[in-house]
């Protein structure tokens, strides 16, 4: 009977927040209509125009990404190309690679969706072996690793797996997870809710790099372990 009895209570107590929820939802949506209905046609129009205004300035951003390779996951053939590309991009993901590594095979699939929905980062891709002089100047000594670079300053390093559940069958999701970590893409998702349950218990304090430019004259690595 007892237990019977907090059940019931505890079903009214869930009732009762659930239709204060909706109460509190449809006087929201009765105040817009309530300011919709009160406006004049001049109002409305300005308010039309704002919005069309929006679309526009989007439109144009998402042709300005394009025009600068964004919206495709790209190799670029040097390190020269890397300083050019990080300078025409706000917000640039970097795969370093080597062709023998079997891990890198695996992020390359990750990137290509991710280069496609989130067109405000640019996604590359460049070959180590190519690449001596700015892999020693970052201090790279792991393959796979992901530079995230933000307005020209390497912000953060995804070193190996160990970020993404230290397995190689992480979903797209935890990838494009750990990057919102570091703000490199506009992440929808909590932050604070990691997709793999083993993250949990670490939570997301990711050693931080001071932010340099690349062309400085000192850069340390926070890890050079998987």
């Amino acid at each position: 009977m007892e237990a019977n009895a907090s059940v019931e209570m505890f079903s009214k107590v869930l009732e009762n927040q659930l239709l204060q929820t909706t109460k509190q939802v449809e006087e929201h949506l009765d105040s817009e209509i309530q300011k919709l209905d009160q406006m004049d046609e001049d109002e409305l129009e300005h308010l039309k125009e704002k919005r069309l205004k929006a679309l526009r300035r989007a439109q144009q951003q998402k042709q300005e990404w394009l025009s600068k390779g964004h919206g495709e996951y790209r190799e670029i053939p040097s390190e020269r190309d890397f300083f050019q590309e990080v300078k025409e991009s706000k917000k640039v993901v970097c795969h370093f690679y080597r062709d023998s590594t079997l891990r890198c095979n695996i992020l390359d699939r990750h990137l290509v969706i991710l280069s496609k929905k989130h067109l405000e980062t640019k996604f590359l891709k460049l070959n180590v072996e190519k690449a001596p002089f700015l892999c020693e100047r970052l201090h790279i000594k792991v393959i796979p690793t992901l530079a995230l670079v933000k307005d020209g300053k390497t912000q953060d390093f995804v070193v190996g797996f160990s970020d993404l559940g230290n397995t190689d069958d992480f979903t797209t999701e935890t990838l494009e997870w750990r990057l919102g970590c570091s703000d490199i893409l506009n992440y929808s998702g909590n932050l604070t809710e990691p997709p793999f349950q083993s993250q949990k218990k670490f939570g997301t304090n990711f050693t931080k790099l001071e932010k340099k430019t690349i062309r400085g004259k000192k850069y340390d690595s926070d890890s050079d372990d998987e």
